[in-house]
């Protein structure tokens, strides 16, 4: 019998070490701790009052700090890089775990970085913590997770094992299917900035009671932000950016997903975003109103006006994708514009470049973006989408031959006879005019960005590999 760790990569089974701390050998080999925690059990095997135990038993830890190092990550305030985690706990183990278990451990306060959000509507703030206070947190997360996801509920997919976007995405569709054609569309207003602290703790403490893990989460819950040198009073929120934070989330709302279940309704949540199905915008309306009163008396969360809507599937989007009137899958409007800035960004840098090297570095975001759109079911946004990449190449080819001899020879050089490449080279049109010209579709074909090693979309989705 092997082990496996998360890649699939199997080791010889040996025989359980003691469970000796965080030694050189077992920082290389996590996997040869017998002790290790099983997330699917670690809630049933650990007393509720001890859990601070569970979360620092050896092996919970090994797996915390491979999936730490794992997701990579920028500094903290403290400047400690990832690579300088293993050699750090080493080294300190001691006096953190004592602190930990004394109830004297400290958070420090998290790096707070800006992001636009899509659209340029605005920044989301992000919450970094220092790569200590990622593992520990990437523990407690592991611990707990357990402990709540039995309780959760099933028609939650944000951040939980086993669960995605893609289902939450489906389970829509098929509520649309259903007949129910009209959505409540809930956004809440900064959640993250919001979250009332002692609602949430309270939340926590219905299932833990160890007070030093109870404190230990508040501290991080209270955590300031390093903002400019100044240390930032944190009095409500849970920032995002920790390991913590999406568990966090999801025990707060699950008030709003059991209330969804206890009056019937059918819905699917993703983190803060939710959307009720209904058969009929009166029902709609009504949903609205009692769900916003529900969430603001309730969890002290408000709704936004400006983003929430009772709609058709089809003027809305969930999660990337809109639900067409005939019930099928596409990419909403607003993604396929964020895709589009995003490649045209890659293609203002990359005009000097050789090609082939280009295409490889544009390569994995077609990738990504094609496997996280594969339940698309109108295919010809995606065919679309491919023409316009490869009308780009061409603009980059023509614009790489600076003057009309130059790409008079270039044509010349794809069998295009002399008199008509002589002709194109000197018609006095723009990049896009000739990237999209038959003349320069003749000489590069679409065959020659496939050779090229240029990720074709649509052939993906269909399973052509040649």
């Amino acid at each position: 019998m092997a082990l496996r760790d998360e890649r699939g990569i199997g080791y010889p089974e040996e025989k359980p070490e003691p469970c000796s701390g965080m030694s050189e050998r077992n920082l290389q080999r996590p996997e040869r701790c017998g002790c290790q925690a099983d997330p699917t059990a670690i809630g049933k095997l650990h007393n509720p009052a001890s859990l601070m135990e569970a979360v620092l038993e050896r092996g919970n830890m090994m797996k915390a700090l491979k999936r730490v190092v794992g997701n990579k990550g920028s500094a903290g305030i403290d400047g400690m890089r990832i690579d300088q985690l293993k050699s750090y706990v080493k080294q300190h183990w001691p006096e953190i775990k004592n602190a930990l278990m004394e109830g004297k451990y400290r958070p420090q306060p998290v790096k707070e970085v800006e992001i636009p959000k899509p659209g340029g509507k605005g920044v989301r703030k992000l919450g970094i913590p220092t790569v200590l206070d990622r593992l520990i947190q990437q523990a407690i997360q592991q611990t707990l997770t357990p402990i709540f996801e039995a309780d959760f509920s099933d028609y939650s997919y944000g951040f939980r094992p086993g669960r995605s976007t893609h289902q939450a995405i489906l389970k829509a569709q098929e509520y649309v299917k259903r007949g129910k054609e009209w959505v409540v569309d809930l956004d809440l207003e900064k959640f993250f900035d919001r979250v009332n602290h002692d609602i949430l703790m309270s939340r926590i403490a219905r299932k833990v009671k160890d007070k030093r893990l109870l404190k230990l989460i508040r501290r991080y819950l209270q955590a300031g932000a390093m903002i400019g040198g100044l240390e930032t009073v944190r009095e409500e929120g849970t920032p995002q950016g920790g390991p913590l934070s999406p568990l966090l989330s999801n025990i707060i709302l699950n008030d709003l997903d059991k209330e969804l279940e206890k009056r019937e309704h059918t819905f699917c949540r993703y983190a803060d975003d939710c959307n009720i199905y209904v058969q009929s915008e009166e029902a709609g309306k009504r949903v609205m109103t009692s769900i916003k009163n529900f969430l603001e008396k309730k969890l002290k969360l408000k709704v936004n006006e400006e983003k929430s809507a009772v709609a058709r599937p089809w003027d809305r989007k969930i999660l990337g994708y809109t639900i067409t009137k005939e019930h099928k899958l596409e990419v909403a409007e607003t993604a396929k514009d964020r895709f589009k800035k995003k490649i045209r960004d890659k293609f203002r840098k990359g005009r000097g470049k050789n090609l082939k090297k280009f295409i490889e570095e544009i390569k994995p975001i077609l990738r990504g973006w094609n496997n996280y759109y594969r339940l698309t079911e109108v295919e010809g946004t995606i065919g679309s989408l491919d023409a316009w990449i490869r009308r780009k190449l061409r603009g980059i080819l023509w614009d790489q031959k600076k003057h009309a001899k130059g790409r008079e020879e270039m044509l010349m050089e794809r069998g295009i006879d002399k008199r008509r490449a002589r002709r194109c080279a000197n018609n006095g049109r723009a990049t896009w005019l000739n990237a999209g010209s038959r003349h320069m579709n003749i000489a590069f074909p679409n065959k020659f960005f496939k050779q090229m090693g240029l990720v074709i979309m649509l052939d993906e989705r269909k399973g052509v590999t040649a």
